[in-house]
């Protein structure tokens, strides 16, 4: 069955429908709110209830049993088959662009866990956690990630929320500055590459260089990063080390970052966030509650180790 079948395009088919959304959280074996309670909430009569209840078992989404005075209860559910039945469609999330097998690896662990909750799930790439989140404010998402950092600072700015945190080393391992070999640090006039797309990075590498007026700063992507230190035009950066590894040359040296607040930056920007509007679709909070982080981490953990082929 499908809401493409006539049945839920009547009063009662309508009705099954948003019964559906209602549904999609609740536990099996426990009791159902009473068919009054549902109708109250949906505005609707009780035999429109009924006749809804109805519709669903039919389609096979839920299966119910009366135990007498206890009322009735859940016995079983198909998340699946209630989603589709929901209407509710697909929930678009908004990802960095998977050039690391972190990101791969969280994209595989995203994608395993909206689908183990019922959700058909899918994934957008775009560079920059200000373009992910305009696209968010702007309907053309319902989720975004990116680090717990950015999250903070854009939940400060804009009516978004956080939905999730995935803990230290999530969306990257580490940070590091990258020093040119032979460089001078303290030198006049070091010239320092900076990605302005990158709120995380942008923050980073100011807060390491604070201070220092003699600085030529350099606008770079870390998709021109290698060829930037290769062709000796910057000097030094602070940069994710998941997305220079195997991409920068033996000229550039890896060197730890300073002071307990750069490191502390650092680690908020190594987890993982998701965000998603205030007030949220319906279709992020009827998923909410089902979704389990920690498949999330143990797929992206397998992705990492070379136990599972990236998947997303």
């Amino acid at each position: 069955m499908n809401v493409t079948d006539e049945r839920f395009l009547t009063r009662n088919g309508l009705a099954a429908r948003q019964l559906a959304v209602l549904l999609l959280n609740h536990e099996a074996d426990t009791r159902m709110p009473r068919v009054r309670d549902f109708a109250e909430e949906l505005g609707c009569g009780n035999g429109t209830v009924q006749a809804a209840l109805q519709l669903l078992e039919e389609s096979g989404a839920i299966e119910t049993t009366a135990r007498g005075h206890l009322g009735t209860f859940l016995v079983r559910s198909d998340r699946s088959v209630l989603w589709r039945l929901s209407g509710l469609g697909t929930l678009l999330a908004a990802m960095p662009l998977p050039y690391s097998r972190r990101y791969e690896g969280l994209a595989t662990g995203l994608r395993g866990a909206f689908e183990a909750a019922g959700a058909p799930f899918a994934i957008t790439f775009m560079r920059g956690a200000g373009a992910r989140t305009a696209a968010l404010l702007e309907g053309k998402v319902d989720l975004v990630v990116l680090s717990r950092f950015a999250a903070d600072q854009l939940i400060a700015e804009h009516p978004v929320e956080l939905v999730a945190e995935l803990g230290p080393a999530t969306y990257v391992g580490a940070h590091g500055m990258l020093l040119r070999h032979g460089a001078d640090l303290d030198s006049p006039g070091l010239r320092v590459a900076v990605d302005h797309a990158s709120e995380d990075l942008r923050m980073l590498v100011e807060r390491v260089f604070a201070g220092r007026e003699d600085i030529e700063w350099r606008e770079a992507s870390y998709m021109q990063l290698p060829d930037l230190f290769a062709r000796d035009e910057v000097d030094a950066t602070v940069w994710n080390l998941d997305e220079v590894q195997d991409r920068i040359g033996l000229g550039v040296d890896v060197l730890p970052l300073g002071d307990e607040v750069t490191r502390e930056l650092s680690l908020r920007n190594s987890s993982a966030a998701i965000i998603g509007r205030t007030g949220g679709a319906k279709a992020l909070a009827a998923v909410r509650e089902s979704l389990d982080l920690s498949l999330v981490t143990r797929l992206q953990t397998e992705v990492l180790k070379g136990e599972r082929v990236p998947s997303y």
